[in-house]
């Protein structure tokens, strides 16, 4: 731990800090610090301490209804494909897009890229249903948006450019079918694409810029409330950052992280831009994402991620990062990429982890203010902070710990004693297009 006064700090001194900055956390109300502290920000980003756990979603979804109801926030963005949260985007604004009908359930269905259970499950599934009652009581500009940050559909993405392209402008289809073209060897696998570069340095790069840079074009003749334009600009951005995330990826090279987080970044950027000076943006991403890369070894490694980049880029505006942590309970993951996902117990925190201190100290669900505090000796200490993935094996929880100081990563933290596996839809089949993500951790 950090030495503080030349000696290291007692037991009870950290565990007296933790006692100190906590709050019990038993219903929404207990929010109310919360909200009151992050309500003026523009940007909120919300982690999780895992992909698959009930109550990291459910707390973030409470705490996003309250920032909706109570502090004028008018959209979200997620850890999810630009294409599938589209859809959901017309479905829970309503209005001019009820062609996609339905329910919340029924609008989930449509995600089909493994691992499906990040987003198709019975606690976003709530969620959505509150927002489009939510937003159907409001007129059209007041309705708040659903929005995918990330880069991995390159074809689904190219589709949808195309599509734009034909009704809009069809005289800039070839060069969009020309970019496509470049990809149709691969059959759709951007890890044959990719691998095929390190044999011969010859890549579609060239085209998907040429095809953004046509997109541009095309969007900035169309009126600024044009929807279907900034969903295809989008969707160009997301061709271009994906072939090259893909790219760089099978090279081993960890840069691949950098490409991917630079991506959600711009796209949150993008978000706020389109949704003009008043909006307000919520952003849900797991905590390795959201904590700043800066208070973790991400940092010694060259990594950045969300919350970091928000901060140095858009601080002045306001950027609150909010991180959750559990003690131990039972988590929806998968064995190894691409594989049918159950539920798997998840140990007792590791002796000397913030878990660990956590649970030692209050041993109930409670909320902590951080605010930046670094001059505490638990806040300003570097010890192991649980992340778990998609991919997980309790037996080797070792490698699930990143080195954090907690007062640099977060401005607030929830914190839950024992948790349960969330309620995914439906069971993963088989992945139509697998996919790998180069991870910071071991998590």
């Amino acid at each position: 731990m950090t030495v503080v006064g030349g000696r290291g700090p007692t037991s009870e001194e950290v565990l007296g800090e933790i006692r100190s900055r906590a709050r019990p956390l038993m219903t929404p109300a207990d929010l109310d610090g919360v909200v009151a502290r992050v309500g003026g920000d523009r940007f909120v980003c919300i982690g999780e301490a895992s992909h698959g756990t009930h109550e990291f979603y459910g707390w973030r979804c409470a705490l996003s209804r309250r920032l909706i109801e109570e502090r004028g926030f008018t959209w979200i963005g997620v850890e999810g494909d630009w294409p599938d949260c589209w859809r959901l985007n017309r479905w829970v604004r309503g209005g001019d897009h009820d062609d996609v009908g339905g329910s919340s359930r029924e609008a989930l269905a449509g995600f089909e890229r493994w691992p499906t259970w990040m987003w198709a499950n019975e606690e976003v599934a709530d969620f959505l249903t509150w927002l489009r009652e939510w937003n159907l009581a409001r007129p059209g500009a007041g309705r708040v948006g659903f929005y995918g940050l990330d880069v991995y559909s390159l074809w689904d993405s190219l589709r949808e450019v195309i599509g734009w392209l034909d009704t809009h402008a069809p005289e800039s289809v070839p060069a969009a079918l020309q970019a496509w073209q470049c990809f149709v060897p691969y059959g759709e696998d951007p890890h044959r694409y990719a691998w095929s570069t390190r044999l011969v340095p010859e890549t579609c790069e060239p085209d998907v810029v040429a095809l953004l840079a046509e997109v541009r074009r095309r969007a900035a003749d169309r009126p600024d409330d044009d929807e279907g334009a900034f969903d295809a600009w989008q969707n160009a951005e997301v061709a271009v950052d994906a072939e090259r995330y893909y790219r760089i990826m099978v090279r081993g090279d960890r840069e691949s992280w950098n490409v991917r987080d630079r991506h959600m970044v711009d796209t949150v950027e993008r978000l706020a831009r389109h949704m003009g000076d008043g909006s307000k943006g919520l952003v849900w991403a797991h905590n390795t994402h959201v904590g700043d890369a800066r208070a973790t070894d991400m940092a010694r490694a060259g990594l950045v991620n969300i919350g970091q980049l928000l901060r140095q880029r858009v601080g002045d505006q306001g950027v609150s990062l909010i991180g959750f942590a559990s003690h131990r309970g039972s988590v929806v993951a998968a064995p190894a990429w691409g594989e049918t996902e159950s539920a798997l117990d998840v140990p007792v925190a590791r002796v000397g982890s913030h878990e660990d201190l956590l649970h030692a100290a209050l041993g109930a669900p409670a909320v902590l203010e951080l605010d930046g505090g670094l001059s505490g000796p638990w806040s300003s200490s570097w010890l192991g902070h649980r992340a778990i993935g998609v991919v997980y094996d309790p037996r080797r929880e070792a490698g699930n710990y990143v080195p954090t100081r907690m007062g640099g990563r977060y401005d607030a933290l929830l914190w839950l004693e024992a948790t349960e596996a969330l309620r995914p839809l439906h069971h993963e089949g088989p992945p139509s297009e697998p996919e790998l993500e180069t991870e910071p951790t071991g998590f």
